[in-house]
């Protein structure tokens, strides 16, 4: 199957990679589409895993699992990535992730914040 978070690859030679080693990521984009692809299968365990130990949501991770497993995912859009790389330590990903919610489709645009955090990219919150 095509990876959902839109890059035109296999999922197994995409964001699978990341799901099994969140080490094998080397951007802030990279994380945030592999976040975003967890998020089009409920994988509560990788978005745990890959948010920043500061800001881990973990309470609500059976809550964010529901949610996510209610709507329709249609599609990621990448819209600005500052810094974010292999060398930089902090980085923001501008997005759109598309929807189908109770009959309409719907929009989360979000600047996000990456910082590395034991070497690993890892998503912090919305970026101020």
């Amino acid at each position: 199957m095509n990876c959902p978070c839109g890059t035109n690859k296999k999922y197994t030679e995409c964001c699978e990679i990341a799901h099994k080693d969140l080490s094998a990521v080397t951007t802030a984009e990279q994380l945030m589409r592999s976040r975003y692809t967890a998020f089009t299968m409920a994988n509560g365990d990788y978005l745990m895993k890959s948010h920043h130990s500061s800001a881990r949501p973990v309470k609500e991770k059976k809550a964010i699992e529901n949610w996510a497993k209610s709507v329709n995912w249609i599609r990621l859009e990448v819209l600005e990535t500052s810094k974010g790389q292999l060398t930089d330590e902090k980085g923001t990903v501008t997005f759109n992730a598309y929807y189908f919610e109770n009959g309409k489709i719907e929009v989360i645009h979000e600047k996000s914040a990456f910082v590395k955090e034991s070497d690993n990219w890892m998503y912090l919150g919305l970026a101020k």
